[in-house]
């Protein structure tokens, strides 16, 4: 059986995923920490605090001296400073704190240009290959950050990570996207988000303060982001090659047939030849496409702005608002320990993704984003009611805790995995690495818009930020449902004449050059 799952398969997709499980703790591991940081860069650059209370608590919870830059233990150095030199030693380490942090997306957007023209180059294993030095060297910078200028190495080691994690966020969705069976390929791509949501979810337990998230250990923790790049590096030399980029990218059809019954078991391998055969025909009577073509060009438009679209909404849908809030919620409905129920609203993210998994062949991917995107909606509008009206109903605080819960779940069972992979589904050989290319360019730099800005939307709009997300949310709702296709089960023309319905010019294209621009990967043939 073509679609049978083989230990090659799982084998292969595991080791691959284990650099969007990096992606995700490198997403996670710096919030656990942050005020052990803060702390930290403050000692490190001599700046006071207005009380004892931060050096108290290091020279308490650390084993190590204090750097020698700072004032003797004697002193009381917090009368010397004014109040406009305080402020301004303040911000100095706002701004580092916000590089620490910020960094991390800014290393993403420039290297998420480059996923697919790397993978095109040296191939997917190579380049992932690649990549794993980038991991090693930022996870090296912040693994030895107390040995050197802490705020200096961690920003580094930040922006390093990030230009990884932008490549693996290009890599990993298409080499498991072109090594899984056909039937599943909607399943296995979701297995990348899946990951990721792990990585997080794991990186906010290990960042408990009893564990690696203290004075002493915290750039352990941020260095643990070497131990799966270093097994994913060992495991990837016994890992296929993609067959289509063998067969498709170097004609070499004897390794891509060697490769193809490696991952399906021996099986018969007629059929996947014979479907990147055509494919390659196709390819090869397309030109490249560039950037600037896709939005140029009418036939390519349609789709990559959806595409465009659906990266969109997954970020500025407030999840990251979430957890943002989450936190401080739980306080006021009286856990004594509210940073085990934000684990628990990761653990719940992982749940929901893992379900996705099933879902998404069964379902369909349009209808998913759909209910999902929904849910969020109503959430939302539960979530503001709850915060405008907590400080008259007590209980409030529980309806705001169950639409935390719910609005995470919805967003795991759609706007989370969907919009990675049916990108790839919208386009065929020709147009796919630039669009690949636009589309997580679009998602890091809305992730960078939504960390930069949301703390000052949050501190404007107070507890009505949630009614914001709402109109954002109910507004991308409405886009999905007339302007996005459903992929599942579809034929490459029957999506390319979606997509000339909803522009209405389905007359624009010539019958027999209807499909010489879109398509997918084998995703959506039976």
């Amino acid at each position: 059986m073509t679609d049978q799952v083989t230990r090659t398969l799982v084998f292969a997709v595991f080791t691959a995923v284990l650099g969007s499980f990096q992606f995700g703790f490198d997403i996670g591991v710096i919030n656990a920490p942050q005020q052990v940081i803060i702390t930290h860069y403050r000692h490190v650059l001599g700046v006071a605090l207005d009380d004892r209370k931060g050096i108290n608590d290091y020279d308490i919870d650390s084993t190590e001296e204090l750097p020698i830059t700072l004032y003797p233990r004697n002193s009381t150095p917090t009368p010397s400073w004014t109040e406009e030199e305080f402020m301004a030693s303040s911000g100095l380490v706002t701004m580092f704190w916000s590089l620490s942090v910020s960094s991390f997306a800014v290393g993403g957007m420039i290297a998420s240009f480059f996923g697919g023209w790397l993978g095109d180059q040296l191939g997917r294993i190579k380049g992932m290959l690649i990549a794993n030095i980038l991991s090693l060297a930022g996870a090296l910078l912040m693994g030895f950050s107390k040995l050197g200028p802490s705020h200096i190495l961690v920003i580094s080691g930040r922006g390093i990570s990030g230009l990884y994690c932008g490549l693996i966020s290009g890599l990993v969705p298409m080499y498991i996207g072109e090594i899984a069976p056909t039937t599943l390929r909607g399943a296995i791509g979701a297995l990348h988000q899946l990951a990721i949501v792990t990585g997080i979810l794991i990186s906010q337990i290990v960042g408990l303060d009893f564990i690696l998230g203290n004075h002493e250990l915290w750039h352990i923790l941020l260095g643990l982001s070497a131990v799966p790049a270093v097994l994913q590096s060992l495991l990837l030399f016994f890992c296929p090659e993609s067959p289509r980029y063998l067969y498709i990218k170097l004609d070499e059809e004897n390794k891509a047939k060697k490769s193809l019954k490696r991952l399906r078991g021996g099986a018969d391998v007629t059929k996947d030849m014979t479907e990147m055969r055509k494919e390659r025909e196709e390819a090869s009577s397309e030109q490249k496409v560039s950037i600037i073509q896709l939005f140029t060009n009418s036939s390519y438009r349609q789709p990559i702005l959806v595409a465009f679209m659906l990266h969109m909404a997954q970020q500025f849908s407030g999840i990251n608002g979430i957890f943002y809030y989450s936190t401080s919620i739980f306080q006021t409905a009286g856990l004594s320990q509210p940073v085990y129920a934000t684990i628990g609203v990761g653990a719940i993210n992982t749940v929901f993704t893992a379900l996705s998994v099933f879902l998404v062949e069964k379902a369909g991917r349009r209808s998913l984003f759909l209910i999902g995107m929904s849910g969020m909606f109503v959430c939302a509008i539960f979530m503001s009611v709850g915060l405008v009206l907590l400080n008259k109903f007590s209980w409030m605080s529980y309806v705001s805790m169950v639409a935390i819960f719910l609005f995470v779940s919805f967003f795991e069972i759609g706007p989370g995995p969907i919009p990675w992979f049916m990108v790839a589904e919208f386009f065929s050989q020709g147009p796919r690495p630039a669009a690949l290319a636009i589309a997580a360019f679009s998602n890091w730099t809305c992730n960078f818009i939504v960390a930069l800005s949301f703390p000052y939307i949050a501190d404007f709009c107070g507890p009505y930020v949630f009614f914001l997300f709402a109109g954002v949310l109910l507004a991308f709702t409405l886009f999905t449902f007339f302007k996005v296709p459903e992929t599942k089960g579809k034929s490459f023309e029957e999506i390319a004449a979606e997509f000339r319905k909803n522009r209405g010019s389905a007359q624009a294209l010539k019958p027999d050059m209807k499909m010489k621009f879109l398509g997918a990967t084998e995703t959506v043939q039976r």
